[in-house]
C-alpha cells in the first residue's frame, strides 16, 4: 500500500469512527446522560405541582439511577414543544396533550403508564348560580374552561357541551379560559363567570383541602368517563430506560409508606400500563370540535 493510499484509508476510516461514535454518543446521552428531565402540563399552580412531583422525583432517580430533574412550564404548548425539541425527556401529558405531541411528531412519542383512574376519567360543571342545574340551562350565561389544551377543562367539556346541542362560541354569553383547573374553581367563587369546567380529581382534592365551599360552589353536571392523563415519553428513549422507569410506576402500591404518600399524591390507586391506541377516542373529539391543528 502506497503512502498516499494509507493516508487516504486511515482518513475515511477516522471519519467513519468518528461519525459512528458521534451517533452512538448521541443515542447513550439519552440514556446515560445522568439526567432524566421530566416536567408536566401547567394545569395546576407551578408550587403544587413540584409538591406533587418531589417524592416521585426521589423514587424514579433511584429505580433508574439518574438525576431526576423537574422542569416547569409556562403553558400546555411548551410542555408539547420541549418534549419534541429534546429539552424535557418525560412529560405528564392530558389526554388532548398527548394527541396534540403525537400528530405534531408525527408519531414519534410514546405513553408508558397512566393512573387507573384515567381509563375513565370525569369532569365536572360547577355554579354558585341556582338557576344552573344543567347544560341547556348555561345558554346567554358566562362560562370558564381551563387551559385551551386542557383535555377535562376544555376538551371534553366542549364536547359534551356540543352534545347537548349548545355551542359555547354562539350559545354562552362569554367563555374565558383561567389557564388552570384551580383559577376555574376561584373565578367561579369569585362571580367572574356563572360556571366553569374543570378536571374532577382537582375538584375533589379542593374540597378535600376544604379550599372551596361545596354548599356555594356546586357541581351541576358531571360528564360520562373518557381516557385522560399519562407519563409520555420521547419514542427514541433507550429502551432499557424506558422499562425502568415503567417497572418503577407499575411497581407502587400502598402497602409501603414510599408508594402510599406518591399514590395519594397523584391522586392514583395505581398505575397500569397504556398506550397510543386508547387516546383515539381524544384525537376524534379534537378534530370534531375543530381544536386539532
Amino acid at each position: 500500500m502506497t503512502s498516499s493510499i494509507r493516508r487516504s484509508f486511515l482518513k475515511n476510516l477516522f471519519l467513519t469512527s468518528a461519525g459512528s461514535l458521534l451517533f452512538a454518543g448521541a443515542a447513550l446521552a439519552q440514556s446515560s446522560s445522568g439526567v432524566l428531565r421530566v416536567s408536566a402540563i401547567p394545569d395546576e399552580a407551578p408550587t403544587e405541582l413540584q409538591r406533587k412531583f418531589k417524592p416521585l422525583g426521589d423514587y424514579l432517580a433511584k429505580a433508574t439511577g439518574l438525576k431526576v430533574e423537574f422542569t416547569p412550564v409556562t403553558d400546555y404548548a411548551a410542555s408539547v414543544e420541549g418534549l419534541i425539541q429534546r429539552k424535557i425527556d418525560m412529560v405528564w401529558f392530558g389526554g388532548f396533550t398527548f394527541v396534540q405531541a403525537n400528530v405534531r411528531s408525527k408519531g414519534q412519542v410514546t405513553p408508558l403508564v397512566q393512573r387507573a383512574e384515567d381509563e375513565k376519567f370525569r369532569s365536572v360543571f360547577i355554579t354558585t348560580q341556582p338557576g344552573i342545574n344543567k347544560l341547556e340551562d348555561l345558554r346567554g350565561k358566562t362560562l370558564s374552561f381551563g387551559s385551551e389544551s386542557s383535555t377535562s377543562g376544555h376538551l371534553m367539556p366542549r364536547s359534551f357541551l356540543l352534545g347537548a346541542k349548545i355551542n359555547p362560541d354562539t350559545d354562552l354569553k362569554r367563555v374565558a379560559f383561567s389557564g388552570a383547573h384551580d383559577a376555574t374553581v376561584a373565578a367561579v367563587a369569585g362571580g367572574k363567570v356563572d360556571a366553569g369546567a374543570l378536571n374532577i380529581s382537582v375538584w375533589e382534592k379542593l374540597v378535600e383541602a376544604k379550599k372551596v365551599d361545596p354548599k356555594v360552589v356546586r357541581v351541576f353536571y358531571t360528564t360520562p368517563g373518557y381516557y385522560d392523563y399519562n407519563w409520555t415519553v420521547r419514542s427514541d428513549m433507550d429502551p432499557a430506560l424506558k422499562k425502568k422507569i415503567t417497572d418503577a410506576f407499575l411497581a407502587l402500591d400502598d402497602s409501603t409508606p414510599q408508594g402510599r404518600e406518591i399514590l395519594e399524591l397523584q391522586r392514583a390507586t395505581r398505575f397500569v400500563p397504556t398506550k397510543t391506541a386508547n387516546y383515539g377516542a381524544i384525537e376524534a373529539a379534537a378534530r370534531n370540535a375543530g381544536l386539532l391543528k
